[in-house]
């Protein structure tokens, strides 16, 4: 059912909204079984927030165990000079991502951004 997924675009480069938002959410909206699949995207900011920051990673893993997935923006992480550093990162989908996020908005899927 494609209105049981929901896109986390998460942009903002705040550690605390990552933490007590993106992450929280995210781990228990498929922990409680109120979506049947999350997907995070990072993009922008977020992918040196990411690379950075040893207790985000392990909330992403934490995510991962509890089935959700993550794609990362590729350009972006080149452009910061993170292509190696975050394709270290164990269950992130580094991809150039316009195009798939282009038909996410164009599905029944929902997309937050935050």
């Amino acid at each position: 059912m494609k209105d049981d997924i929901l896109h986390i675009l998460w942009v903002n480069d705040n550690p605390v909204t990552a933490e007590n938002m993106v992450f929280m959410y995210a781990t228990n909206a498929l922990l409680k079984k109120w979506w049947s699949e999350v997907h995070v995207i990072i993009w922008g900011a977020t992918t040196k927030l990411i690379c950075e920051n040893q207790s985000l990673q392990e909330k992403l893993r934490l995510f991962i165990e509890a089935g959700g997935s993550v794609s990362a923006c590729k350009r972006c992480a080149e452009n910061l000079g993170l292509l190696e550093a975050i394709t270290g990162i164990p269950g992130i989908d580094v991809l150039y991502i316009g195009e798939n996020f282009t038909a996410i908005l164009k599905s029944e899927e929902r997309v937050i951004s935050i």
